[in-house]
């Protein structure tokens, strides 16, 4: 399957409903070899992934949801998801798009347990048969981790090439000790992010739904042109 850049980032979105259709592993080296051509500052290439699949992911995911009834007393995440303080246009954004998931759904606010169980659904990777759980150097800083993000993004759009789907899930760190007592995760490594991999399902309202960006006048502005 072929199809260009602009297609891939108009295609790609965070996939909240998989088909089970297995996914070949030879597909994803693929596509992981390719973004190795990412870019990083001083070539440092400071992304480690672990890529589950069958077993290893039913047992991490059976691991996370029996500690999930303990509320937030088992959140245990090793970096701040969100910063501290997030405001104004920033937060309103994060807030938006949780209300057009949960309205596509026909979830409403006061429905606690409809909320909770697509909480949950996070961490059975949303029916995905592959999990990318990725790590880097503790010592590693903003720069790297920025360089990270642009592996992921790389990574993400390589899929899109392959007719392949993919959620990067920031909300599996609430777990992390979890994580680490089921896969080998260096110590002196941090733990950042899961990435739910698969086939999406076209039929699901969750899949559908218009996700809103900000208008370019709002975020770029441009001098000497």
């Amino acid at each position: 399957m072929t199809t260009s850049v602009s297609e891939a980032v108009a295609s790609r979105r965070s996939i909240r409903r998989f088909l089970p259709d297995a996914v070949d592993r030879a597909v994803i080296a693929r596509v992981l070899d390719k973004a190795q051509r990412s870019p990083s500052g001083g070539n440092v290439q400071p992304w480690n992934a672990t890529v589950l699949a069958g077993e290893p992911l039913r047992r991490l995911i059976d691991t996370v949801t029996a500690v999930i009834p303990q509320g937030r007393a088992a959140h245990a995440p090793e970096y701040d998801i969100y910063p501290k303080g997030l405001e104004g246009a920033y937060e309103a954004r994060r807030v938006g798009v949780g209300e057009q998931m949960y309205a596509a759904l026909q979830i409403a606010r006061e429905d606690r347990a409809g909320r909770m169980a697509q909480f949950v659904d996070n961490f059975r990777g949303f029916g995905a048969p592959v999990l990318m759980l990725v790590h880097t150097p503790r010592y590693m800083g903003p720069p790297q981790w920025s360089d990270v993000g642009m592996w992921l993004q790389t990574v993400m759009l390589l899929l899109r090439e392959e007719g392949l789907d993919s959620c990067p899930q920031e909300a599996w760190a609430v777990y992390t000790p979890q994580i680490r007592a089921c896969v080998a995760i260096p110590d002196d490594h941090i733990f950042f992010c899961g990435m739910a991999i698969g086939h999406r399902d076209p039929a699901a309202p969750i899949n559908t739904f218009a996700v809103a960006r900000a208008p370019l006048s709002e975020v770029v502005s441009f001098e000497g042109f």
